[in-house]
C-alpha cells in the first residue's frame, strides 16, 4: 500500500505538533507544509529536510492527498472549503469557523462533493474521555446531574477570536460527546477588558433535553492554570485533568471517585477511534464518514 502524502497548512504554535506527528508515523509522507512567514518555513525547512515549503496553499494542494489546516481561525473556513474543491480530505483545527454561515458551507461543500471534512476535536480520542462516555451510556454512574469545565489561563490572548472560539470548543465538543445529544440552550455571557470587542473571560452554559446542565469557565486572564472537567451523578464523580495527563478512573463509592493522575507522553494515544491524524487517514483511504465529521462538529463550533 503507498504512503498518503499528507500537507498541513500553518506550522506555527499548534501547527508545529500535527507536523511532527504525520513525520513519525510510517505510512504517512509529509509532503508539504505551507506557512505565510519565512521563519517558519526556514525552521521546518532545517527539520524536515525532504518535506516541500511554500507560502502558497494551492502548491500544497497539488502535491498531497489530504491536509490539515492549523492556521489562524479566521482563515479556517476559506482553506477547508479549497481543500474540499479540490478533492482533498480535510482536517481542520478547532475552532472549524467563527460564524454559522461558513460551518454550514464548509459542512455543505463536504457532503455534496463526498470529501470528508473532519473537526479537531481532540480531547474526545483521550482515552479518559472515552471511558467517561462509556461509562456515562452504560449508566455505570447512574443519573447524570451536571458537568463543568474550567479552562483558564494567563496568556496566549489572541487578536481575532475570543475566549469561547480559543478554548470553547474543546469543552462544548466534550460535553456533546458524552452525553449523545445536543443541547436545547446555549447562553454565553463574556467580558472584554484588554481589547475591544474581543471577549477575555467568557461563561458559558448548556442544558439538554434529559434536563442535564453543563458550564464552561474560559479565560486567559486568570493567574493560574487550569483545565479540568467534572461529571457529577447519583453513582459518584468523575474528573479529567490537564492535557497531558489521564485520571485513572475507578469505580469508586456513591459519594467520591478514585482517580489517580499519570503522565502521558505526547502521541501517546488511547484505544478506540485513536488519534486525529489516524482517523484522517482511515477517511482518506476508504472515504467513509469520519467520527467527528460532518454534523457533529459544525454543532460543536458554530452552533
Amino acid at each position: 500500500m503507498s504512503r498518503l502524502k499528507i500537507g498541513v497548512a500553518g506550522a506555527g504554535a499548534w501547527g508545529r505538533n500535527h507536523v511532527r506527528t504525520l513525520a513519525t508515523m510510517a505510512d504517512i509522507d509529509l509532503s508539504a507544509v505551507c506557512d505565510a512567514s519565512q521563519t517558519i518555513r526556514d525552521k521546518t525547512a532545517r527539520q524536515y529536510p525532504e518535506t516541500f515549503l511554500t507560502a502558497d496553499f494551492g502548491a500544497l494542494l497539488e502535491r498531497v492527498d489530504a491536509v490539515v489546516v492549523a492556521t489562524p481561525a479566521k482563515t479556517h473556513a476559506e482553506l477547508a472549503l479549497q481543500a474540499i474543491a479540490a478533492g482533498k480530505p480535510v482536517l481542520v483545527e478547532k475552532p472549524f469557523a467563527l460564524t454559522v454561515r461558513d460551518a454550514e458551507r464548509v459542512y455543505d461543500a463536504s457532503q455534496k462533493g463526498g470529501v470528508p471534512a473532519l473537526v479537531g476535536h481532540l480531547l474526545e480520542f483521550h482515552p479518559v474521555i472515552e471511558r467517561l462516555r462509556e461509562m456515562v451510556m452504560s449508566g455505570a454512574l447512574g443519573d447524570v446531574y451536571y458537568l463543568y469545565a474550567q479552562r483558564v489561563n494567563l496568556g496566549q490572548i489572541r487578536p481575532d477570536e475570543n475566549a469561547l472560539w480559543s478554548f470553547g470548543p474543546h469543552d462544548v465538543s466534550v460535553a456533546l460527546y458524552l452525553m449523545g445529544e445536543a443541547p436545547v440552550t446555549v447562553t454565553a455571557q463574556g467580558h472584554s477588558y484588554l481589547q475591544p470587542g474581543i471577549e477575555d473571560v467568557v461563561f458559558l452554559t448548556m442544558t439538554f433535553r434529559s434536563g442535564v446542565v453543563a458550564h464552561a469557565h474560559l479565560s486567559w486572564l486568570d493567574p493560574h492554570k487550569e483545565r479540568r472537567l467534572t461529571v457529577v451523578a447519583d453513582g459518584g464523580l468523575r474528573r479529567h485533568g490537564e492535557p497531558g495527563e489521564a485520571a485513572d478512573l475507578r469505580q469508586g463509592r456513591r459519594s467520591s471517585a478514585g482517580v489517580r493522575i499519570v503522565r502521558r507522553k505526547h502521541g501517546d494515544q488511547g484505544r478506540g477511534h485513536s488519534d486525529p491524524e489516524a482517523v484522517q487517514r482511515r477517511a482518506v483511504r476508504s472515504r467513509a464518514r469520519p467520527f467527528c465529521a460532518g454534523r457533529p462538529g459544525w454543532v460543536a463550533d458554530a452552533g
